[in-house]
């Protein structure tokens, strides 16, 4: 097994002195000359060859200052509204959702690249809106911290224009090209005789669109711990990749193949709105096929770190996410822990019982990823489901198929019928799942310094199980 120390994987070093950094931008004020100390310790680091270990300092510690020059630049640059209401253009993201009193829209300002979310007064008006309509909006901007910036906008403060793109970019312009894709996707999906449930469930684990969701459905896939299969990550991203590895074999290709199931990969990512758990998992992907040609260790924790750097390099805000939190700490668990599961039993016993390899294989999956991210769900939400190990059986085989079924019929409808009996069948067992007497943990209510000390609790754990396997 290889020992995931900080001495084997460099880059954790690094990526944890960057995220120390963009916390200390975040929360305290630094009169020093961050570029200038910066660029000093990069002289220095390049001075320090002959010396490895003050030169691993120095490299750390330039990482740290990045990160607090990151998050301090970038919000230097967030925009400050008027007070009073404005008028501008924007483009309409995404399909109008529903709300009690208002029809609310992502919308994109082309003035500044900012995206927002408008709250339009319900009238035929606003329902009939689609993506790439152009709109002039008169109304006041509410800024939220780390989440989109808002607007309520009144029904004669709106009309729809005709609005020219060129001020978006190429990057903004290809996005909405998809976004209007995935929008007529959505459509035909909707019109293949699924109940607002079932098409629930299958929009959101298929083209990543979570609005059609009730809040009944969302506390159900909650207490069960299936929750994850609603929201676009690796897991969705690896049964694509896996289809496309089926289906384009090139052994003597190899890699074109591989070129062209990336490609592949990242158009689906851009076809559901590149949400950053997406990202995350098509750029990990993406380093995995690229390491395949060249017959090396596909995935590792070095991987993980490479990938979060760049993914906080080019948003530091990303470490604030909830989602970008959990879905680092769950690979990460996962990668560390899992070589100490697998030395449980021997391979050629697992080879010689393939079902208990299957089985052993989720349970040990599920539960490392269990334990990167359970007291993040006790911070965040408030509850931590005890049936999760569970559901896992039964949700990723069936997430599996549902995508699987829900491209079948996109191109054949009359099969439309496989994939509302699969849907109706899932969302029936985890309803009976979720009324289990303890099937959710409720009021869990952790500081940040009771979460932490779970974190090294769990660290002290792996420590112990790792020299225990030295022993062995």
């Amino acid at each position: 097994m290889k020992n995931n120390t900080f001495e084997s994987v460099p880059l954790l070093r690094i990526v944890v002195s960057l995220m120390t950094g963009i916390l200390v931008g975040e929360y305290v004020a630094m009169p020093l000359p961050l570029c200038v100390t910066f660029m000093a310790l990069v002289v220095l680091a390049l001075l320090l060859w002959k010396s490895p270990l003050l030169q691993s300092v120095t490299i750390t510690l330039c990482f740290l200052v990045l990160g607090v020059v990151l998050i301090q630049r970038q919000k230097n640059q967030q925009v400050s509204w008027p007070e009073g209401e404005v008028c501008y253009e924007a483009v309409v993201l995404t399909d109008p959702v529903e709300k009690p009193k208002t029809m609310a829209v992502d919308i994109l300002l082309p003035a500044n690249h900012r995206k927002l979310k408008a709250y339009l007064y319900k009238d035929d008006r606003s329902r009939a809106l689609s993506v790439g309509d152009g709109l002039r909006i008169q109304s006041r901007i509410q800024s939220e911290q780390r989440i989109l910036d808002r607007t309520f906008v009144s029904s004669w403060k709106w009309k729809k224009v005709n609005l020219s793109l060129k001020g978006l970019s190429r990057l903004e312009r290809t996005k909405l090209f998809f976004l209007k894709q995935r929008s007529r996707l959505l459509k035909r999906l909707s019109s293949r005789g699924l109940s607002d449930e079932q098409y629930a469930i299958v929009a959101a684990m298929a083209l990543g669109d979570k609005s059609a969701l009730t809040k009944d459905l969302r506390e159900i896939y909650n207490v069960t711990g299936a929750s994850h299969v609603l929201a676009l990550s690796g897991l969705h991203l690896g049964i694509i990749y896996f289809l496309l590895s089926l289906l384009i074999r090139g052994r003597h290709w190899q890699a074109f193949s591989q070129l062209t199931i990336v490609m592949c990969i990242w158009a689906f990512v851009f076809l559901v709105g590149m949400p950053v758990s997406v990202v995350r998992s098509a750029f990990m992907l993406s380093l995995y096929a690229l390491l395949s040609l060249g017959h090396r260790d596909k995935m590792t924790v070095n991987t993980l770190a490479f990938t979060a750097i760049v993914l906080l390099i080019i948003n530091p805000q990303s470490l604030f996410d909830v989602g970008f939190q959990m879905s680092f700490l769950s690979v990460f668990a996962i990668l560390i822990f899992l070589p100490l599961f697998e030395m449980v039993f021997s391979q050629q016993y697992l080879m010689d019982h393939r079902l208990l390899k299957w089985i052993w294989s989720m349970l040990s999956v599920s539960f490392a990823a269990q334990l990167g991210v359970a007291p993040l769900i006790a911070y965040y939400f408030g509850r931590f489901s005890t049936i999760s190990l569970l559901t896992n059986f039964i949700v990723i085989p069936a997430a599996t198929l549902i995508l699987y079924l829900s491209l079948v019929v996109l191109v054949i409808p009359s099969l439309a019928f496989l994939l509302v009996e699969l849907v109706s069948l899932l969302n029936a067992v985890l309803t009976r799942l979720s009324i289990i007497p303890g099937a959710s943990i409720e009021g869990l209510h952790p500081s940040i310094i009771q979460v932490a000390m779970m974190y090294v609790i769990i660290a002290a754990v792996y420590i112990l199980m790792v020299r225990l396997s030295r022993s062995t």
